[in-house]
């Protein structure tokens, strides 16, 4: 991959796609493409395809997806199911046919079975079920991986797939309806302060452990993987520790500065027990993650802060 290469970065508004395209940048890549949601809808084929016509990428970076936490991701089973299959179909096929030299799949923790041994493997796909509230998504993700995987054996495509751990960071989604945890708790914690609340109640049991990363290390992983790895299996890629939702709790109280004190109701859903990925084929190549979890969530608030306030509030 070229500083001048054509690189496509599809979902470039997005948590993920935000953050590979501001590393790229860095790095000095000059040559990026990327569109927005209302000027390109990956679920439509036609558009899909008149615009690798055109452009002819030279590389994919696919962030794009419709994504979402426990809530949203349980209540939209048939959305999150239809649009991303749609947009995987749409964007693998046109990589395919207009010849990309290399697309990276971006999956998602959530494929790896329910009751999978922990850390989770890359060998222990589709060896059981996956978690019932996230199952639509699961399902679409793994059709992905799966596409990526038939197009390498039939074309001698090179479509790679990662699978981060579960993030936060600059430009998430902390709309309480549909965020997922981290997001969740930085804004929860934030009006909690602003709002002098000596209590906040949390939903679940906080007994659920989660591994977290910090945005911009899985960006990194993303653009590693892509000059490093050319192989048709999946690849993991987090930091090799898990937190109880409790614990992420409890460090995102002493970043944010609330004084009060939370506990959990222990009612609603909070899926699955816990995700953690063995991530020791990635570190055997090369790639470590660079940022505490501590040092992440300080940048994300920082972030978060500087936001408009009837966006967060």
């Amino acid at each position: 991959m070229e500083k001048n290469s054509k690189i496509y970065i599809a979902g470039h508004n997005g948590l993920l796609g935000s953050a590979i395209k501001r590393t790229l940048e860095k790095e000095g890549y000059s040559n990026l493409l990327y569109r927005s949601s209302s000027e390109l809808d990956l679920r439509y084929q036609s558009e899909t395809f008149k615009f690798f016509d055109k452009e002819k990428p030279d590389y994919v970076f696919f962030a794009a997806a419709k994504v979402g936490g426990v809530k949203v991701n349980d209540a939209l089973r048939a959305d999150f199911i239809y649009d991303n299959i749609q947009i995987q179909n749409n964007i693998i096929h046109a990589a395919w046919k207009n010849k990309v030299e290399k697309l990276l799949f971006i999956g998602s923790n959530c494929i790896y079975p329910q009751m999978a041994p922990q850390p989770l493997n890359e060998d222990s796909l589709l060896e059981g079920h996956v978690e019932p509230t996230n199952e639509a998504y699961a399902i679409a993700k793994i059709s992905g991986i799966k596409m990526c995987q038939a197009f390498n054996y039939q074309y001698g495509t090179n479509f790679v797939t990662i699978i981060p751990a579960s993030l936060f960071g600059p430009g998430d989604n902390f709309d309480l309806e549909s965020s997922h945890v981290t997001p969740a708790l930085i804004r929860k914690f934030h009006e909690a302060k602003i709002s002098e609340n000596p209590h906040l109640t949390l939903w679940g049991t906080g007994n659920s452990r989660r591994e977290i990363m910090y945005v911009d290390d899985a960006a990194d992983a993303c653009i590693f993987i892509m000059k490093n790895y050319n192989n048709s299996e999946i690849i993991n890629a987090g930091i090799k520790v898990d937190y109880t939702i409790k614990e992420i709790a409890q460090m995102v109280k002493e970043v944010v500065g609330y004084e009060g004190s939370f506990s959990f109701e222990g009612k609603k859903k909070s899926g699955i027990k816990q995700k953690l990925l063995d991530s020791s084929k990635i570190s055997k190549i090369g790639w470590r993650p660079k940022h505490s979890i501590r040092e992440g969530l300080e940048k994300t608030y920082e972030w978060f802060k500087r936001q408009p306030l009837p966006q967060i509030l």
